[in-house]
C-alpha cells in the first residue's frame, strides 16, 4: 500500500497515491440567500468562502444574476452560509448596527475599484464624503469621476456605504439601490448625517 501525498496549487488539487489519478479541483461556489421583511424591502445576498460578494434588492434580480454570472462559478442556495450576512444587514436596516464585521471578498474587484470602495467602506456611520474626498484619500485627486464610476458599480450597497458619498455641491447625486435618491436620503437620515 503506497503513501498518499496532497499537492496543492492555485489551479488544481492533485492527489498522488496508489491510484496515480489526478483530479482537477472544482471551482469554488458562490452561495446565495435572502433577507426578507425589512423596512427597505427584500434582498438577495451572495457570498464566497472569502466574504460578501453582492447585496441587491430582490426586485433587481436581473442585475444580481448578471453580476454573479461574470465570475463563472456555480451558484448554491445556502441559507446557513448567508445567515451571518443577512443578520448584520438586517440589524443595520433596523438602526441597531453602525459598523459591519462580516468579511467582504475584495478579491473580485479591479485594483482601482478595490482601492476606491475600501475608502468608501471606511466612511463612518452618520458621516458623508464627496467623490473628490475619496479620490484625494486614495491619492488620485483627479480621479473623482472614476471614483463615481466605482461607486455606481458597487455590488454591496449598504455594506459598502455608497449612500454616504455626495456631490461636491453637498447635494445627493445618483443612487441605484431601492428607490434611488429617496432611499439614499432615507439612509442618511436614519444615520443622522447632516446633508
Amino acid at each position: 500500500m503506497g503513501l498518499n501525498k496532497t499537492i496543492i496549487t492555485t489551479e488544481t488539487l492533485i492527489l498522488v497515491g496508489d491510484s496515480m489519478k489526478a483530479k482537477k479541483q472544482e471551482t469554488p461556489p458562490i452561495y446565495i440567500g435572502e433577507l426578507n421583511g425589512t423596512r427597505l424591502g427584500e434582498f438577495r445576498i451572495a457570498a464566497s468562502d472569502f466574504g460578501l460578494v453582492a447585496v441587491e434588492w430582490a426586485d433587481s434580480q436581473r442585475e444580481f444574476d448578471a453580476y454573479l454570472a461574470r465570475f463563472k462559478r456555480p451558484l448554491v442556495e445556502d441559507a446557513k452560509r448567508i445567515k451571518p450576512y443577512a443578520k448584520e444587514l438586517g440589524e443595520y436596516i433596523e438602526g441597531k448596527r453602525h459598523a459591519f464585521t462580516i468579511p467582504v471578498d475584495w478579491t473580485l474587484f479591479t485594483p482601482f475599484q478595490r482601492e476606491a470602495l475600501q475608502a468608501v467602506f471606511r466612511i463612518p456611520y452618520g458621516e458623508t464624503r464627496t467623490y473628490l474626498d475619496i479620490a484625494q484619500q486614495i491619492n488620485r485627486p483627479h480621479a473623482y469621476r472614476a471614483v463615481g464610476g466605482a461607486n455606481a458599480m458597487n455590488p454591496m450597497p449598504l455594506v459598502i456605504p455608497c449612500h454616504r458619498v455626495i456631490g461636491m455641491d453637498g447635494k445627493l447625486h445618483g443612487y441605484g439601490g431601492g428607490q434611488g435618491l429617496k432611499t439614499k436620503e432615507w439612509l442618511l437620515q436614519m444615520e443622522g448625517a447632516v446633508i
